[in-house]
């Protein structure tokens, strides 16, 4: 695809029907800046316009025209629509006004389009928003003018006119964000593949073939850099179409990054070097060393090996992710929201070299808990449920052989405030309280951040 400049595109825009779908954190900064370059906009939301505060009549101030309410998919003459990440491509009502001849885009998709600077993005089930806040960290500390956002921080494409050639675009991409790219960025990242989102997506294979596009569309000089050691990753090699990395701490890759003697070592086709001893990584946990591994490989030849040092020293790593948020009376209180499938759990629980006292449970996503429940009794010392998902966790749990022998307690709670509180009782001096809820927030906060906000207000609030 041709790339334009932003000016170029918005003239593009002028005069015709566009329709922006969602009104959301996405959406709003894509919806002022057509505004203001004088494009016709319609902005649709199923959500009243009550729920948008001053925000419905600034849009309006600003030109725009509000289709709100149950039937904002209905009747989309438009001849350009921009989705949010969270409606599916496929809708009825998109599909047919794409056979009228709509173009179907994003926010994402322009941004691309657009960029005048160098793009590296970040995709995978667990891990994502870490590994892209160690990439931009690092290349900021090596000097580097860089740009973060995505799935995290804000939408970029209004940044896109500040931009220089010689910046950088560090990118999290989502799967929903993903679904319809058809560019992707010069250098790719695949932290890991678990099964997630199969409320939205209709299959796993679905989920994957979603995540392939972040790479499907590279030219030979852009780079792949995969975790060799998960198999839905490691399929993904035979596909790469520019350069091939490979991060493991199972095997020691032709180029890429693996561990030897408690250090990552990084090798390329030139020869082998010593980077990062694990002991200097402030994080806790072996999903952090591969989120090292995984930055330290896409930016071999970019960042100095002693910036990587310095910085792992001291990155005490983002909000809701294994954030040390109290220790009371001898007890640690840890806030993992963002731990919002079965394996990211897994990580967290596997992070302490002690039993804990773990808090899930969470909207329902149609994943599997199976492979949960033994590490549950492995790395728990009392459960305690909340949420949409509790019986089908207690479950996986009670049906595991080491069940019994494991005598864990578990209890099941309807209020997300009680189990904190419980679980608060029930520690004593020495133990760890962590908030890891393999499940997303929805069935009672808007998102991992309001649901770990929660946790933590509770947390400050104890005696």
């Amino acid at each position: 695809m041709k790339r334009s400049t932003i000016q170029e595109y918005l003239a593009s825009l002028k005069g015709k029907r566009v329709a922006v779908i969602g009104i959301g954190v996405s959406n709003t900064p894509l919806i002022k800046m057509l505004l203001r370059a004088g494009v016709r906009v319609t902005a649709c939301d199923k959500k009243a316009k009550t729920a948008f505060a001053g925000l419905a009549e600034e849009l309006e101030s600003l030109g725009a025209t509000l289709k709100l309410g149950e039937d904002y998919l209905e009747d989309l003459d438009f001849e350009v629509i921009f989705r949010t990440p969270g409606i599916r491509p496929d809708l009825p009502q998109l599909v047919e006004a794409v056979q009228r001849g709509a173009i179907l885009t994003s926010e994402m998709e322009v941004f691309f389009q657009v960029c005048p600077c160098r793009i590296i993005a970040v995709t995978g089930s667990d891990g994502k928003t870490t590994t892209t806040t160690i990439l931009a960290e690092l290349l900021k500390a090596a000097g580097e003018t860089v740009y973060v956002g995505g799935n995290i921080g804000r939408p970029l494409l209004p940044d896109v006119n500040g931009m220089e050639p010689e910046d950088i675009a560090v990118l999290e991409l989502s799967s929903f964000q993903l679904m319809t790219m058809r560019q992707s960025p010069h250098i790719a990242v695949v932290t890991n593949l678990a099964p997630n989102h199969l409320d939205v997506h209709t299959s796993m294979a679905e989920y994957m073939e979603a995540k392939e596009n972040i790479f499907l569309y590279q030219k030979e000089d852009d780079l792949l850099v995969i975790n060799g050691d998960n198999p839905y990753t490691r399929s993904f090699e035979d596909l790469a179409h520019g350069q091939l990395s490979m991060f493991s701490r199972e095997e020691e890759p032709r180029r890429g990054t693996f561990l030897r003697d408690g250090t990552i070592w990084v090798r390329n086709d030139m020869h082998e070097r010593p980077v990062l001893p694990v002991a200097d990584i402030l994080l806790p946990g072996d999903h952090n060393v591969e989120n090292y591994m995984a930055a330290i490989a896409a930016l071999d030849g970019l960042v100095p090996d002693q910036v990587i040092r310095d910085f792992a020293k001291k990155f005490a790593g983002v909000e809701h992710r294994i954030e040390l948020v109290r220790t009371l009376k001898g007890v640690r209180y840890y806030n993992d929201s963002i731990a919002s499938s079965p394996t990211r759990t897994i990580a967290g629980l596997r992070s302490f070299s002690q039993k804990v006292m773990l808090i899930a449970g969470g909207y329902d996503k149609h994943i599997p808990f199976d492979v949960l429940g033994p590490e549950i009794t492995k790395h728990v010392k009392e459960l305690f449920l909340t949420g949409d998902t509790a019986e089908k966790i207690r479950q996986a749990v009670e049906q595991c052989p080491d069940y019994l022998s494991a005598a864990l307690p578990i209890h099941v709670m309807e209020d997300f405030e009680q189990a904190v509180l419980a679980a608060h009782h029930a520690a004593r001096p020495g133990d760890v309280v962590i908030l890891s809820p393999a499940c997303a927030s929805f069935d009672k906060f808007k998102n991992f951040m309001e649901r770990g906000a929660a946790f933590k207000k509770i947390i400050y609030g104890l005696a």
